[in-house]
């Protein structure tokens, strides 16, 4: 099996009470570009090849549906969802023609807390849009909250292939190519989303994305700043549906020879939160915000 069988989070299903208000954010606040649009359903792409990084659903309340992970195209995916399975992972779906936009072999999988994650092989791969600073080029990582940080950890690692990349005293980092992390586990009283990252081509692409929210009259829920774990930059927003959406860049870049950190190489002075030392603390409204949005299917 390949080094690493899922080479990349391609894209997050998210639930909204307000499709048409989402959609309106996400294009022409966030930076995203419409792919594709249904009555029910709308499909969001960034400026890479990904077919899409966020799919849109209306429903009742903001929730958060699945993860999409996608198969390197080389890999064994039945080896890879025979693992999983023997991992803990309960089978939803088998392989079959995905049925919906970005095309491919899809299985559909949850975990022990009944989060849902899609694995996807051969998914369309799109020309790429004309690359902008300030606009999303995919996502990044997203950022999930457990009540066993552990248990979690091991799930992505037994299961899908993931390496543990660092701990801090708080959160797991995992990893699935060469970005620090593709997924992070937060400690936490609730197995929720945390929040969801979007990677811009620069830190000055951060800045000036976060500027244009700013315009907008949304306010700065955490950053700007830089990471410790991953080194990346960020600042975070509170979204219209409720979600915290962070815009990052320059995450650092690793292999295998990379040291797996502890919580105690991750220590701050008192006061700061960041490695820059200029970070406030986050806003109590995306504090709130980072436990509230539900698993659903």
């Amino acid at each position: 099996m390949a080094r690493f069988p899922v080479t990349a989070l391609r894209s997050v299903d998210l639930v909204v009470a307000d499709l048409d208000a989402a959609v309106d954010f996400h294009t022409r606040i966030w930076g995203l570009t419409l792919a594709d649009r249904s009555a029910a359903s709308a499909w969001l792409r960034a400026t890479g090849d990904d077919p899409h990084v966020v799919a849109l659903h209306a429903g009742t309340a903001s929730a958060i549906r699945s993860m999409t992970l996608r198969i390197d195209p080389a890999a064994d995916r039945d080896a890879l969802l025979a693992r999983a399975l023997a991992a803990g992972a309960r089978l939803i779906r088998p392989f079959a023609p995905a049925d919906d936009h970005g095309g491919g072999t899809m299985a559909i999988i949850a975990d022990g807390c009944d989060r849902t994650m899609r694995l996807v092989q051969h998914d369309d791969v799109v020309a790429p849009l004309a690359p902008a600073a300030d606009r999303p080029e995919r996502l990044a990582h997203i950022n999930i909250n457990s009540d066993d940080v552990a248990r979690d950890t091991a799930f992505f690692v037994d299961a899908l292939g993931f390496a543990l990349t660092d701990r801090s005293r708080m959160m797991a980092f995992v990893r699935t190519n060469d970005d620090h992390h593709s997924v992070v586990i937060a400690d936490a009283p609730v197995n929720t989303l945390n929040h969801v990252a979007f990677q811009l081509p620069t830190w000055e692409g951060v800045m000036r994305a976060a500027g244009r929210m700013v315009d907008h009259r949304f306010p700065i829920g955490w950053g700007p700043g830089r990471h410790g774990p991953g080194d990346n930059v960020f600042t975070y927003f509170v979204d219209p549906a409720g979600f915290v959406i962070e815009y990052t860049a320059e995450v650092l870049q690793v292999d295998d020879s990379y040291r797996v950190g502890t919580p105690d190489d991750w220590t701050w002075p008192p006061g700061r939160t960041d490695h820059w030392g200029i970070a406030p603390p986050k806003t109590a409204e995306c504090k709130a915000a980072q436990l509230a949005i539900p698993f659903v299917r």
